[in-house]
């Protein structure tokens, strides 16, 4: 039975030493509680570092407990913890995803270390995956990971999720290992992140720097698809709604109501880190103060920060100014009855937080970078009588839902004092409207619908993956198609030309063909049976030049020209070509901008080409030329057609398939094959019956059935069909034998 691992760098469990040896107790995080409908299912298992250094002596105890717990640990030493964790994951990506990158200290000790523990949590894995297995691995201490398991278990289905944001190209690119991160985690098929500007920074970088196609949210990676969505957390709504039914929670609610009377509280709850906005919360809170002095003593802020790596030095010196502010801001306004501060350097018991959640009247989330914040959502999930303020930063993933928050820019410190009179300032009716929508939100999509979307995406990955992912033409599949080409009295072959039967060239005009495809083709066309097209984007007088003389059909610019062989050239009637003077203005200042590309224009339809310019310039200025044009071609009943380093605007009536169309209903062929390399391609398979011969040239991401790897082998592939002596011969001796092959019994 096949089964799923979770696979992260912390498992979820809490190590405690005590006289009587380590102490395990399972985690109440929200990852763990949400996959544990996951890891504790079948025969299921999650693998990842205990969270602290084990002996030698007491590694085989502990992972015998954690197996009874469905868990397998990775043990890490010191100098990995040290290196891997707290050197490359925590000082080099951790600061450039939060867009902190002048914290960053990139050092090679470092990146070997990442990969040493990223290869020993491969062999972990593979130590129990097998086929059929679903891996889902998480966060960006384990990037490389994917595509460690995927070189070494190609077909296996693989899922990422990373927890924390995803940063710009501009930033990630300053990261010297950058390509071989991108390329681990595309090892995935389904790569997720809590935001789509997420998932949009990571499309940007891998296009960018690995130079990948894409196709929407879809790269093609090495031959595979590769999906890359936003899947945004929740949290276990329901664990939050009823445990402040609990005495333990009430009594703390009780005790709040004492110390605080009927001071309004402003709960602040974070962890030690310069990503959450600490100190620009502390100065929003001074500048309400001293703004707005009506308040004094009748508003606290009751912060908590979580102890959180606070040995290293960027972290001592945020806790040190986090205690000078909180000082000053005492020391200048604190009364004898009043504290405008109460300041908390440890962490609490969920009892606790749970009545303040419930407590508070205003809780500020104001990180300066976050993948989603939970703090948020919790604090929504804990009140149950629909009321209170949630002031949210619009740099937490969290924004993009709880939008009834009232929404900040954090490095706004007016903005956010006085987002702070506002929420005090609130009705009790607008604090119901805004919380009970938040509520709803908070409850539907929670920590197991995150699960299940991402599961359920990950599914369908894979079977899109399958169903287009074409077969290699090898010696089995060729002898089926020539025993089928063998068998036809009326065959027709449709074939492409720039990059099917010809390489591409720099020089559009300079890819002629040469003596050997001459020679291909004259050998197809000297069997009466075939009928042979030449189906190309190419202008139709440049087809008339090179093919003019030979016994072929021609098609030119996609289906806007026909001729049959011998016939004059026919143009499709009712097309439109006054469009092109307000396309041609943009696609001229693209040029200007692009060294190298340049404008052909046909008939019916403008093409840019970028196959001389610099590589990534070209691909980077299609891109934001085919953003650009999106909108006014589809006004204009365009079509905006990329290829293989061309970008093509056409009327949206023509394409391969309909001209494929137009020969499928002219005789009925009893062998058909399709050949061709680009999107343009695509159409034209689209249009055929499951039976045809449909090839894709350098790819098998297609609606294809079958690929050939480039040019060479479509010439071999056209050169090894049967020719018209061969089969005249074989008949002969079938003839004299009195003898037909099983391929050619008329019973069957």
């Amino acid at each position: 039975m096949s089964k799923t691992i979770i696979v992260s760098n912390r498992l979820p469990i809490k190590i405690d030493a005590s006289e009587q040896g380590l102490q395990l107790k399972p985690s109440e995080g929200g990852l763990a509680t949400g996959l544990s409908s996951v890891y504790k299912n079948g025969n299921n298992v999650w693998i990842g570092w205990p969270g602290t250094e084990v002996a030698d002596e007491q590694a085989k105890q502990v992972t015998s407990q954690l197996k009874e717990m469905r868990l397998s640990p990775v043990f890490l030493t010191k100098d990995e913890i040290a290196l891997f964790y707290e050197g490359f994951s925590n000082e080099i990506l951790w600061p450039i995803f939060h867009y902190m990158s002048p914290y960053a200290r990139y050092d090679d000790k470092y990146w070997l270390s990442y990969q040493q523990v990223n290869e020993k949590f491969k062999q972990a894995v593979l130590q129990v995956a097998e086929p059929g297995d679903t891996i889902w691995i998480h966060d960006y201490q384990l990037l490389l990971l994917p595509g460690l398991i995927r070189a070494a278990l190609p077909d296996i289905t693989i899922g990422f999720f990373q927890h924390i944001p995803f940063p710009s190209y501009e930033l990630f690119r300053l990261i010297p290992w950058r390509s071989e991160l991108l390329q681990g985690m595309l090892g995935a098929d389904l790569v997720g992140f809590h935001t789509y500007d997420d998932a949009r920074h990571f499309l940007s970088s891998a296009t960018r720097i690995l130079q990948v196609k894409s196709s929407s949210n879809v790269l093609t990676v090495h031959n595979r698809s590769v999906v890359v969505e936003s899947f945004p957390m929740g949290i276990d709504a329901e664990k939050f709604e009823k445990i402040g039914e609990e005495q333990a929670v009430r009594d703390n609610i009780t005790h709040l109501q004492e110390s605080f009377g009927n001071t309004r509280l402003i709960l602040s709850i974070d962890r030690l880190d310069y990503s959450k906005g600490i100190l620009q919360r502390l100065q929003a809170f001074d500048c309400f103060l001293q703004n707005h002095p009506e308040y004094k003593e009748k508003v606290s802020l009751y912060m908590i920060v979580v102890p959180s790596r606070d040995t290293v030095g960027q972290y001592k010196e945020l806790r040190d100014e986090i205690d000078k502010m909180v000082g000053n801001i005492n020391a200048r306004f604190r009364t004898n009855v009043w504290t405008p501060v109460n300041y908390f350097y440890r962490s609490f018991p969920i009892e606790m937080l749970s009545a303040l959640y419930s407590f508070a009247d205003v809780c500020l989330v104001t990180p300066m970078r976050d993948g989603m914040n939970l703090v948020c959502k919790e604090y929504v999930a804990s009140r149950s009588n629909n009321d209170g303020v949630l002031i949210l930063s619009e740099m937490a993933g969290a924004s993009k839902e709880l939008i009834d928050a009232i929404i900040v820019n954090p490095n706004n410190i007016n903005q956010m004092s006085e987002s702070i009179v506002e929420a005090l300032n609130m009705s009790t009716d607008e604090q119901v409207k805004r919380m009970t929508q938040m509520r709803s939100l908070v409850s539907k999509y929670n920590v197991n619908h995150w699960v299940k979307i991402f599961m359920e995406r990950l599914e369908e990955t894979k079977r899109m993956q399958q169903s287009l992912q074409a077969r290699h033409i090898g010696n089995k599949t060729l002898n089926y198609i020539k025993r089928k080409y063998a068998r036809a009295h009326k065959r027709l072959l449709l074939l492409d030309y720039d990059g099917t039967l010809t390489d591409f060239n720099t020089n559009i005009n300079m890819a002629k063909p040469d003596k050997e495809l001459y020679s291909i083709l004259e050998e197809l066309t000297k069997d009466d049976h075939n009928r042979v097209v030449i189906i190309s984007g190419r202008n139709y007088t440049t087809l008339e030049e090179w093919f003019g003389h030979m016994k072929v059909d021609l098609v030119g610019e996609h289906g806007v020209w026909h001729k049959m062989y011998g016939a004059p050239w026919q143009e499709t009637k009712g097309l439109r070509n006054m469009w092109k003077q307000s396309i041609l203005p943009i696609l001229n200042t693209y040029t200007e901008r692009t060294p190298g590309a340049f404008i052909e224009e046909k008939s019916y339809s403008l093409v840019w080409h970028y196959r001389k310019a610099e590589k990534e310039l070209g691909d980077m200025r299609a891109s934001e030329m085919m953003n650009n044009l999106r909108y006014m071609v589809a006004d204009l009943g365009l079509h905006l057609m990329p290829g293989n380093k061309v970008v093509e605007i056409k009327n949206s009536e023509i394409n391969k398939g309909k001209a494929a169309q137009y020969y499928l209903h002219y005789d009925n062929y009893d062998f058909i094959a399709a050949i061709g390399d680009d999107n343009t391609d695509e159409d034209m398979f689209k249009v055929m019956k499951d039976d045809v011969i449909t090839i894709k040239v350098n790819s098998n991401i297609s609606a294809a059935r079958f690929y050939l790897e480039g040019v060479q082998e479509v010439r071999a592939f056209l050169k090894g069909l049967p020719g018209r002596l061969f089969i005249s011969k074989m008949l002969d001796k079938v003839l004299q034998l009195q003898w037909l092959p099983p391929y050619m019994n008329t019973k069957k």
